[in-house]
């Protein structure tokens, strides 16, 4: 199938009964849950999968579990060492990309052993895929993106997902734990090291913030409506992250709520 201009979009209930078996690269998110939503609410026979690796925080299988468990349907969750490949670790601008190919690649064929031919994923029309390298690893892969071939925009999918009553609704977006280690090679512990530090820092009370790790160093890129609040309280910030760096400070550039 491939996305079509000028026309108008095919509904999701139409997707699901053009492809009634499909498999689900379930991250825990809005998108992916109100699809997985979607897609039993239809009669399809769909399966969620999540790649548990050293990119994804725990917190995001727990709701992965949660959801899966409140919708009656079974997780399938694979795991994925994704710091053997040297593509990956060395964390260049081409990333994003190489860890798509092989997580889906592993997806596709675990699927695959269990009878699903059909592979579908989370990206909504809302998504800018130009800046997404790992987009064009999905479509390399023939990885099928309902929400966007259907018009859905992600402020639809959170209005549809408090219609549903999905605890997801108003997730904050959430970039994998790679995205917070800057200008060097990933290791499980800058990765393990970067999830701590926003568990800490989350632990205060604040939300919809980014640590990002810079060697030793911390900068705290904290969202526009709790901007205030953390200038205020970045001794309290600065005394937690203490623990896992030697210098911290706070971006001067609040961040966009994410959508």
């Amino acid at each position: 199938m491939e996305e079509t201009r000028g026309k108008k979009p095919m509904k999701l209930e139409d997707f699901f009964c053009r492809y009634p078996r499909v498999a689900l690269g379930f991250s825990g998110g809005s998108d992916s849950a109100y699809l997985l939503w979607a897609g039993i609410r239809a009669g399809a026979d769909i399966a969620p999968f999540f790649a548990k690796g050293a990119f994804q925080p725990d917190f995001e299988l727990e709701d992965a579990r949660r959801l899966c468990h409140e919708l009656g349907v079974s997780l399938r969750v694979l795991p994925v060492d994704i710091l053997q490949f040297e593509s990956v670790r060395v964390n260049d601008e081409r990333r994003c990309y190489y860890c798509k190919q092989q997580i889906f690649g592993a997806l596709l064929a675990r699927a695959g052993e269990e009878g699903y031919r059909i592979v579908i994923d989370g990206t909504n029309a809302s998504d800018d895929i130009s800046d997404r390298p790992g987009y064009a690893a999905l479509q390399e892969m023939q990885v099928l993106s309902p929400l966007r071939l259907c018009g859905i925009t992600k402020e639809e999918v959170r209005r549809l997902s408090r219609e549903a009553g999905l605890f997801t609704a108003e997730k904050p977006s959430y970039a994998c734990l790679a995205t917070r280690v800057l200008d060097s090679p990933l290791t499980l512990e800058s990765l393990k090291r970067a999830e701590a530090a926003e568990a800490a820092v989350e632990a205060l009370g604040f939300f919809d913030f980014r640590v990002r790790c810079k060697g030793d160093a911390a900068i705290v890129e904290m969202n526009e409506l709790q901007y205030a609040r953390a200038l205020e309280e970045f001794g309290r910030i600065a005394e937690v992250l203490r623990r896992f760096f030697v210098t911290i400070t706070l971006s001067d550039k609040p961040r966009k709520p994410s959508v």
